[in-house]
């Protein structure tokens, strides 16, 4: 199978959805109300189905091992994403971040998502054509976050307090705190900031500032730092199942697209589908143990076992699937109070 290099085709096809992503969702945005459960669930099926016919696109255009393997990337983006949400949801609560605040917050943390993970995709499979060792340091970093996600399963995530978090440390660094949210502003000048503080004598302003970061802006700073984490992390996941660029980066933004959607479904299937994080967990080992054979594969030439696109389809879906089926099955019981 030869290089699919960079076809300006799909170069055209990737740039059309993110410039419709961004205009229905900033006309989204003018609405000014929540995504309701219905209009999630058609967003989300949207972007399966958009996926599909551009894996359809690559099989008939291309080849349909290249359809193979952009279906287990996307795939896995999407099943990465589930633990991406599941954080998002606790940021949220951290900050009081509700309503239609939550959705443009959101809009923000999907953009920085996009922008980390074409960039990460793009250094990272430029240093995995560059040296073989690159693969073993990717398939340690990704056993590294398979094994922080099964030690942390007891901890109780709702309980992190990201107030204290380093990227609003860095903020509050160049720009004072109003400990107030107000409306939908993300930073107020100082007259606003002055205006509201004669109604709640409590508030207290730093002097001689002219610009204030309200506690939405440090929830989108956390929004992205985390989305850096967790682009380092999915990246080389990815990169695992093929290392042509442009399929990378398909994975990725078709996966990204559907993540509001995602959101706003798990928020509410969340404590229904309560062994799924353990078929991500699994299926992140898979991953692991993948690129460690394909690094002792180029470096060693050894055990010179090959992981087929398709295998690698049968194995993601299949784990998924008893993922579900398990969470169906075996619901958690209710613990008494």
């Amino acid at each position: 199978m030869q290089h699919i290099g960079f076809p300006v085709t799909i170069q055209l096809i990737l740039a059309s959805v993110i410039i419709f992503y961004m205009v229905t969702d900033i006309h989204a945005h003018h609405q000014n109300r929540m995504m309701t459960w219905k209009e999630a669930t058609f967003w989300f099926l949207f972007w399966v189905v958009a996926a599909l016919a551009f894996a359809g696109y690559l099989w008939i255009a291309f080849d349909p091992a290249y359809a193979k393997l952009f279906l287990v990337g996307f795939v896995l983006e999407e099943s990465l994403s589930f633990d991406n949400v599941m954080v998002f949801m606790v940021i949220f609560t951290s900050f009081n971040i509700k309503e239609v605040l939550l959705r443009r917050v959101l809009f923000y943390g999907i953009l920085g998502a996009i922008i980390f993970r074409l960039a990460f995709a793009s250094v990272g499979t430029a240093l995995y054509a560059a040296s073989p060792w690159v693969g073993m340091f990717f398939a340690v970093v990704v056993f590294w976050t398979a094994w922080k996600m099964l030690t942390a399963g007891g901890a109780d995530e709702s309980l992190h307090d990201y107030s204290q978090h380093w990227s609003v440390r860095f903020t509050e660094r160049f720009m004072p705190v109003f400990p107030r949210l107000h409306g939908q502003d993300m930073i107020l000048t100082r007259q606003e900031a002055e205006a509201l503080q004669s109604q709640d004598p409590s508030i207290q302003l730093k002097e001689g500032a002219a610009r204030y970061a309200t506690p939405a802006l440090l929830c989108t700073m956390v929004i992205q730092a985390t989305d850096v984490m967790f682009a380092f992390d999915s990246v080389p996941a990815v990169i695992a199942v093929t290392k042509e660029p442009v399929l990378v980066w398909s994975a990725m933004i078709f996966g990204v697209m559907g993540l509001r959607a995602l959101f706003f479904i798990l928020s509410s299937l969340m404590k229904y589908l309560v062994h799924l994080d353990k078929s991500i967990i699994a299926l992140l080992f898979y991953i692991g143990g993948k690129l460690f054979i394909e690094a002792c594969n180029n470096i060693f030439q050894w055990p010179n076992v090959h992981i087929t696109p398709g295998q690698s389809m049968v194995v993601v879906f299949s784990v998924l699937g008893l993922g579900v089926l398990a969470s169906l099955l075996l619901p958690k019981k209710e613990t008494a109070e």
